[in-house]
């Protein structure tokens, strides 16, 4: 006999958005009291047919987007949303696809993505001239995506923008292996220019995908946060293998620019690696938060307790992904002792709905009004 879960479905349209985006503005505005606890009850195992693909980008150029749309409604009819979290799904095409809407090429394995320099192959740096293309096949299939998403779901489904990646890690797409590393100190002029000038296409490749999904209620990218304002998880991985003083020079100024241009921001501070840029990454006024990740081998996110009250001192907001581990992340944003500023993000199954329920009342978060 199949899991009676199973044959119950959320009716996607009578979904309370204004309660939603109610709740997510007030903790944007720093009125809630209470942690916002964007986490999931996942369709049971066999409860649809086919299961969206991670990568959006992985179907088939030709597939028709009304198909890959059809195969995510299906599963997030077979979701529970309760609390902070909402339907959604995003333009998954792989981290830093700006790269192939500017003269790289994308490409796609069995379990990931990645783009090289295409056009700009047999450049230096002085020889690449990036301008956002909105006639490159990457971004042509996104942009049938976002149009499809728009009329048939009209805002049902919130349709997430896609990784358009760090100014720098686009670069490396173009410059890859060791040369922009090389670059940074032959040619520093030169990418600082490139950094300028994929700073203008990503804000342009930015604007047009959310012109095309206007029915969409607010703002969020590949982190699940929701805003009714401009938002974006901002990120640099290839500062990871850069002194702060490099960091200073090359990426903090088009960092805050962002942060600036943006009316809400967070930053993705993936592997220890970075850590020693997160005082200068606090230092920007208008960046919003922080999303910490310690990065694979090291020890779990809720033990570096340190880092998180560095951000917390910084008046900054917290991203966490709790991966079900309830208890952890209850003891992490109890010795921070500033619930308000956490965000927490993950996905369960049906059987630990009870446990979910059980962290909501903790933070007195109402599990749904």
């Amino acid at each position: 006999m199949k899991n009676e879960r199973m044959r119950i479905m959320t009716d996607l349209a009578r979904f309370d958005w204004n309660r939603l985006t109610a709740n997510w503005e007030a903790w944007w505005r720093g009125e809630l009291r209470r942690p916002m606890v964007h986490v999931r009850i996942e369709a049971p195992p066999g409860a649809v047919d086919a299961y969206p693909l991670h990568y959006m980008s992985m179907y088939d150029f030709s597939v028709p987007a009304e198909e890959i749309l059809a195969v995510q409604e299906e599963y997030l009819k077979r979701c529970t949303y309760l609390a902070d979290s909402y339907p959604s799904c995003w333009l998954n095409f792989g981290p830093g696809v700006l790269a192939a809407m500017i003269g790289g090429e994308g490409h796609n394995g069995e379990n990931t993505v990645w783009f090289t320099p295409g056009r700009w192959e047999n450049c230096d740096a002085a020889g690449i001239r990036p301008a956002f293309d909105p006639a490159s096949p990457w971004f042509r299939r996104i942009e049938e995506l976002c149009r499809a998403a728009d009329r048939l779901w009209n805002g049902k489904i919130h349709l997430g923008c896609t990784d358009l990646g760090g100014a720098l890690d686009v670069i490396s797409s173009l410059l890859p292996g060791e040369r922009l590393l090389y670059a940074l100190y032959d040619s520093p002029d030169e990418i600082k220019r490139l950094t300028r000038e994929i700073h203008t296409a990503w804000f342009e490749a930015f604007r047009r995908i959310n012109a095309l999904l206007p029915a969409n209620r607010g703002y969020s990218a590949w982190d699940g946060m929701f805003s009714g304002k401009p938002f974006y998880m901002l990120q640099c991985d290839f500062c990871y293998m850069i002194s702060p003083e490099m960091f200073a020079e090359f990426v903090l100024p088009e960092l805050a620019e962002s942060c600036r241009r943006l009316d809400r921001s967070f930053y993705h501070l993936d592997g220890k690696g970075e850590l020693p840029h997160l005082p200068q990454l606090l230092s920007i006024p208008e960046l919003g938060g922080i999303q910490w990740v310690p990065g694979a081998g090291e020890t779990p996110y809720y033990e570096w307790i340190d880092v998180y009250r560095a951000v917390a001192d910084a008046g900054k907001r917290i991203w966490i992904n709790i991966d079900g581990d309830f208890d952890s992340a209850a003891r992490l944003i109890d010795a921070v002792g500033r619930p308000e500023l956490f965000v927490v993000r993950g996905g369960i199954g049906p059987e630990r709905e009870p446990e979910l329920r059980d962290f909501l009342r903790r933070y007195s978060v109402p599990a749904s009004e």
